[in-house]
This record gives C-alpha cells, sequence and structure tokens, in this order.
C-alpha cells in the first residue's frame, strides 16, 4: 500500500478554513447570523509579519505603521459589535497570525486589556498568543503575562540555521532558543514550539537532531507539521518549477520519527501533529477538532455558529474601514447541513486519540471492517481510533467516511 501522508495544513489554518465547495460569495450588506447559542472559543487574527516567508498560505501583510492603531480600533470595534449579537462565555482566546507580538507593546495591551472591557472573561481558561523569536521581548513577554496571556506558540519551525534560511525566517537558532528563555523568565509555564518537517533538503537526522534540541528546552506543547506546497505561495511556484517536490515516502519516515523520540520524551500524541504533556493540551484547538461553534475576529478569519460559516473581508485596510463604519466585514459565507457538520466531525476526531464514536461510523460498517482488516482501524469499547499505520493515511481513511 503506497504511503499517503496526511496533509494537515488546511486543518491547522485558524478558525477551520475546511471549507466546503459550495461558498456563496456575497456583498457588503450580508450580516453575521444572531443565535442564542453559547460561544465559548474565539479567534482573532493578526496579519502583520515582519518579513513573508514563501512557504505561507495565511493572510498576512507587512505592518504599516500608519495603519495599525487604526486596525487595532477596528478589532475592537469588532469584538464589541460580536458582544451585542452573540452570547460569549469565552473559555478560549486564540491570537493568531501573521505575527501578534509583531505589534508594539502598547498596541498589546491596549488589544488585550480592550478585550478585558469588552467581554466578560471570568471563565476564560487558556489565551493563547502566537509569536515569532525576532518579535519576543523581555518587555512584550513581561506584559503578556501581567495581562493574562497563559499560553505561547513559539515559531521555531526548525534549529538548524540553514533551513531557517530557506524557510525565508527572520530569526536563528540561538534567537529561538534565547525566546524561549525569555518567556520562561518573564512567568509563561505554558509554552509551545512549532517545527516544520518535510523542508526542502532536509535530512532525517536534522530532523531528528531538532527534535532532540526541543525535547531538551522542554516546553510544554511541541506541533510538528508537514511542509505542504499550497497555492499563492513561493514555495509552491517553486514545485511547479521542478525546483521543490513532495515525497510522501520520505514524509512517513520523519513522522515516524516524530511519533518515537517525542513519545520516549513523554509526550503524549493527542492529535496527529500535537504532542502534549499530561495536562497541557490545547483547549482551544481541541474546541475546534470537537466540533464547537467559534467566533473569529479580524480580517480573513472564519466563524462557524450552528449550521452557518463565515469569513471575513481578507484585507485588513478593508476590515478596519468597513468596521469602523459599522459595515458588515463579511466577505463570504457557506450553509452548512448537519451532514457535512457529521463529516468534519470524523475528520477531524480520527486525527485525535479521542477517536470517534462507533455510531457514527455505522452507515459504513463494510469499510470500517476493511480498515480494521488492514490495520488502520482499532477498536476499544464504543469508539473507533487510527491505529500508528492508520495515521500515515489518515486522509484516505477519512474520505471513505464522508
Amino acid at each position: 500500500m503506497a504511503t499517503a501522508f496526511l496533509s494537515d495544513s488546511a486543518l491547522k489554518r485558524k478558525g477551520l478554513s475546511v471549507q466546503g465547495e459550495n461558498v456563496q460569495r456575497s456583498t457588503s450588506n450580508v450580516q453575521r447570523p444572531t443565535t442564542e447559542t453559547s460561544i465559548r472559543h474565539l479567534y482573532v487574527h493578526i496579519p502583520f509579519c515582519a518579513r513573508i516567508c514563501p512557504y505561507c498560505a495565511f493572510y498576512k501583510e507587512r505592518a504599516d505603521p500608519a495603519q495599525t492603531e487604526r486596525f487595532c480600533e477596528a478589532l475592537l470595534r469588532e469584538v464589541r459589535d460580536l458582544g451585542e449579537r452573540f452570547e460569549i462565555n469565552a473559555e478560549t482566546i486564540f491570537f493568531g497570525g501573521g505575527t501578534p507580538t509583531a505589534l508594539s507593546s502598547a498596541q498589546l495591551e491596549r488589544l488585550l486589556g480592550g478585550f478585558r472591557e469588552e467581554l466578560d472573561l471570568s471563565g476564560l481558561t487558556e489565551w493563547t498568543i502566537e509569536a515569532n523569536p525576532g518579535s519576543v521581548s523581555p518587555r512584550k513577554a513581561a506584559l503578556l503575562q501581567k495581562l493574562g496571556v497563559t499560553r505561547v506558540s513559539l515559531g521555531v519551525q526548525s534549529w538548524d540555521d540553514g533551513l531557517l534560511t530557506v524557510l525565508g525566517r527572520e530569526h536563528n537558532s540561538a534567537q529561538a532558543e534565547a525566546s524561549f528563555h525569555i518567556l520562561r523568565e518573564a512567568g509563561l509555564q505554558n509554552l509551545s514550539l512549532d517545527l516544520m518537517f518535510g523542508l526542502p533538503g532536509q535530512s532525517l537526522a536534522q530532523w531528528e537532531s531538532t527534535l532532540q534540541r526541543t525535547v531538551v528546552l522542554a516546553p510544554e506543547h511541541i506541533s510538528a507539521y508537514c511542509l505542504t506546497y499550497e497555492e499563492d505561495t513561493e514555495f509552491f511556484l517553486r514545485q511547479t518549477r521542478g525546483e521543490y517536490r513532495a515525497d510522501t515516502e520520505n514524509d512517513a519516515r520523519f513522522f515516524e520519527t516524530t511519533m518515537r523520540v517525542l513519545e520516549a520524551a513523554g509526550y503524549r500524541q493527542y492529535e496527529i501533529s500535537n504532542y502534549a504533556r499530561p495536562g497541557f493540551e490545547s483547549v482551544h484547538n481541541r474546541g475546534y477538532w470537537a466540533g464547537h461553534d467559534y467566533l473569529g475576529i479580524g480580517p480573513s478569519a472564519f466563524s462557524t455558529v450552528a449550521l452557518e460559516r463565515w469569513q471575513n473581508v481578507p484585507d485588513y485596510r478593508a476590515y478596519s474601514e468597513r468596521a469602523l463604519a459599522g459595515s458588515s466585514l463579511i466577505s463570504s459565507t457557506e450553509a452548512l447541513t448537519s451532514e457535512m457538520k457529521r463529516a468534519e466531525q470524523i475528520t477531524l476526531s480520527l486525527r485525535t486519540r479521542f477517536g470517534v464514536p462507533a455510531i457514527w461510523l455505522q452507515p459504513w460498517l463494510a469499510e470500517r471492517e476493511e480498515f480494521i482488516h488492514l490495520g488502520l482501524l482499532r477498536a476499544h469499547g464504543d469508539r473507533y481510533f487510527l491505529t500508528e499505520k492508520g495515521k500515515l493515511l489518515a486522509d484516505s481513511v477519512a474520505a471513505a467516511f464522508v
């Protein structure tokens, strides 16, 4: 059986951008749906980056100092508007990007403080902010800790300086390690390191070295993603020209090494690309994977409430203009069905250590039994789980059930 290593880049997009093909483009007068649902998860997109990485397909731009103050004001205006439209009892907030820490300390203080003013955060259990090593400073780290951020996700990607250059990163390995220690010294006790494998020219020895160096630092959480060549990126163009190529067999070896090294070091793989020490699984991401409703704030951010999904306009200038004018921020909407939601839940739940309830797979008894026979799926109690072999073929397994 040929290895078809799971492509997970779409699923790691904030706001679950597993978008169906029937997205309906809307005009600016479309309004968000109203609901009685209590929203527990918020994602905030900060699109600014000091440098545009050639592999990244998320919406991002170089920061314009003349626009960032206006952008922060627009974000808080959207938060206020959402607070009037929805019952928000936030348990988790995730600031992603882009690079949220590309904002100045004063802007971060204004934003995080503004969230506390606009929303009741008494039930908040996890507040994550993404950071790049080049944008971490002792002042910012202390500010994050002071304002209630409980978790920082640091985009290291690799500990090999040559590979960091290939990735177009603005930091080197020494800066990444210094940033990790700065966050620790500021009192942040829940740190996640983001890593990537399957990089152009990367050897298995380099990847294992990156994993071992990460383990030595002892972060509470590690995300290890396989590079994918996505449209609208420089890496995709280089792949189409034959300069780079994906190698699924090699990616599978990287993935197997990741599981072996991290699990031996005490990290539990609770989702295909995510590992954590006991008690440090991402509550926010688990909310996505469980199919909970969530609101996306900021340009390009997705929201899903009940059977409605929508995306904000993917342009921070247009976003700011619309938000401050009180106009709709929505650029596209999608009407989901119960079947679509169930298909997404099966796909996402199979990726996790929690598996899927047996009843969800009842319509596919023949497929389920075949995967068990092939050693890709196993049963335990009233749930089904991917085996280690099945994790390498997770996309193919999930596709059979949707």
